[in-house]
C-alpha cells in the first residue's frame, strides 16, 4: 500500500501534505455488472480532485454546489482533452466528502478509480472504510456481513447484532463477572457459543450433499427439491459425472444442494473421477443425505455407506414404486421425486439436523471467526475464574481491531 500511494501522490495534480490525512476512494456498490457504480471520495482534498477532473454541465464550479445538490458532468479520465469523457453525476456531501455516480461496467469503474488514484487518492476497500468509520466493531462487521445476507431471516438476525445485541450480551457477562455470578455469566456465554454454528451461516449458505448409490434418484429428487430441472436425468445408472449445486433456502436459511455422482467402485476413469469430486464434496459437507431406491432390496454396498456415514439423514426414495419385498430398512424420510411425496418433510428434517438454536428476536449470535475466537477467551476466563481476564476478553470483542493508515 505505502508503494502506491507514493506513486499516486508525485502524479497527484495537488499535493498531500505528509501529515495531511490521505484522502480516500472507495467503491460503495458491489463489483461486477451493474446499471450504476457509486465512487466515494472522502478526505480533506476529495472536493479539489473531483474538481480537477470533472467538468460540471452547467460550467459551475463543483464548489460553488451546495451539500447534496447532484450535479451533472463528464469525467477526464486522461488530461488529453482528445480522449472521450466518461458522464457522471457527482453529489458533494460536504467540503470533504463527494460520491460519484458513473456507469455500472467494472472497466468504467476501474478507470474512474485509476484516474483518482493517479490524482493521489488511497484506493480502500468497502469493509476498511466501514471499520474506519465505526467505533463498534460488532456494528461494523455486522454492516459488512450484511452486505452479503442471501435471506430475509439471516439479515434479521444480522440487524439485530448492527443495533446492539451482541455488544449487550458482552455487558451483561462482564457485569455478571463484575458481580462475581460466575454461573450466570458461564450459562450466557455458554448460549452464545452454542449459536456459532449457525451464525457462521447467516452470510455462507448450509453445505448439503445428496450422496447414494447410482440410479437412487438423486439428480430427480434434487430437481424436485428446488422446484426446476437443476440437474440432468436419465434412466441410465451414472449419468452425474461432476457435483452439481443448486443455491436455495429451507425456512429462512441459506442452503446449496449439491447432487454428486453414484457412489460405487467404477471401472472407468471417467466414473472414478467423478467419485473422487464425491468423495471431497461429503467430506466437507454440513450434512449429508443418503438417497436409496425404496424399490430395490438392501444391498451390500448400501449397508457400507450407512456405516461409513453415520450421521447422514437417510432417505427413501422412488416410493411411488413397490416397495421391495422385505426390504424393511430404517430411514428418516420417504420420498418421490416423482410425484414431490416427502419432499416437503425432507427438508424439514434438514432444517432440523442443521439448524440448532436460534436467537430470539433481538438475540446475540457471533457471526465472524473474531467474534468466536474472544468467545474461546472469554469462556477460558469464566472458568478460571478470573474477573480481569473476562473484561479484557470482553473489551476484544468490542474493540474495533487497528486498521492500517
Amino acid at each position: 500500500m505505502p508503494a502506491v500511494v507514493g506513486r499516486a501522490a508525485a502524479m497527484s495534480s495537488t499535493p498531500q501534505t505528509p501529515l495531511e490525512p490521505p484522502t480516500l476512494v472507495v467503491l460503495l456498490t458491489p463489483p461486477g455488472q451493474s446499471a450504476l457504480a457509486t465512487l466515494l471520495v472522502e478526505g480533506p482534498r476529495a472536493l479539489a480532485v473531483v474538481a480537477d477532473v470533472v467538468q460540471t454541465a452547467s460550467g459551475r464550479a463543483l464548489a460553488s454546489f451546495v451539500p447534496d445538490r447532484l450535479a451533472f458532468g463528464r469525467f477526464r479520465l486522461h488530461r488529453d482533452r482528445d480522449v472521450p469523457a466518461e458522464e457522471v453525476v457527482v453529489r458533494p456531501r460536504g467540503g470533504e466528502s463527494v460520491e460519484i455516480h458513473c456507469h455500472g461496467g467494472q472497466a468504467v469503474v476501474d478507470m474512474l478509480r485509476r484516474t483518482l488514484v493517479d490524482r493521489g487518492c488511497l484506493p480502500v476497500a468497502w469493509a476498511q472504510w466501514c471499520a474506519r468509520k465505526s467505533d463498534d466493531a460488532i456494528a461494523a462487521e455486522a454492516m459488512i456481513a450484511l452486505a452479503e445476507a442471501k435471506t430475509e431471516r439471516t439479515a434479521l438476525i444480522l440487524l439485530d447484532q448492527y443495533s446492539g445485541a451482541m455488544r449487550a450480551a458482552m455487558q451483561s457477562i462482564a457485569e455478571c463477572a463484575r458481580r462475581g455470578d460466575w454461573h450466570a455469566a458461564a450459562r450466557q456465554c455458554q448460549v452464545l457459543q452454542g449459536r456459532v454454528r449457525l451464525g457462521s451461516r447467516l452470510v455462507r449458505p448450509w453445505d448439503v450433499a445428496l450422496a447414494g448409490p447410482p440410479n437412487a434418484g438423486k439428480s430427480s429428487l434434487i430437481n424436485a427439491m428446488v422446484g426446476y430441472r437443476r440437474a440432468i436425468v436419465d434412466p441410465q445408472a451414472g449419468t452425474t459425472r461432476d457435483v452439481v449445486t443448486a443455491a436455495t433456502a429451507v425456512q429462512g436459511w441459506p442452503v446449496e444442494l449439491a447432487d454428486t455422482a453414484g457412489l460405487c467402485d467404477p471401472a472407468h476413469p471417467l466414473e472414478r473421477a467423478g467419485v473422487d469430486r464425491a468423495r471431497r464434496r461429503l467430506a466437507g459437507a454440513d450434512l449429508v443425505v443418503l438417497v436409496f431406491d425404496a424399490s430395490a432390496a438392501m444391498s451390500a454396498d448400501e449397508a457400507l455407506l450407512r456405516a461409513e456415514f453415520p450421521q447422514a439423514l437417510v432417505v427413501l426414495n422412488k416410493c411411488d414404486l413397490p416397495e421391495a419385498a422385505g426390504a424393511g430398512r430404517t430411514c428418516a424420510v420417504r420420498t418421490s421425486a416423482l410425484s414431490g411425496e416427502g419432499v416437503a418433510e425432507l427438508w424439514e428434517a434438514i432444517a432440523d439436523r442443521l439448524v440448532g438454536d436460534v436467537p430470539p428476536p433481538g438475540g446475540a449470535a457471533p457471526f465472524t471467526p473474531r467474534q468466536t475466537a474472544c468467545l474461546a477467551a472469554l469462556a477460558a476466563a469464566i472458568a478460571a475464574p478470573d474477573a480481569a481476564a473476562v473484561q479484557r476478553a470482553v473489551a476484544a470483542m468490542l474493540a474495533l481491531p487497528a486498521q492500517p493508515d
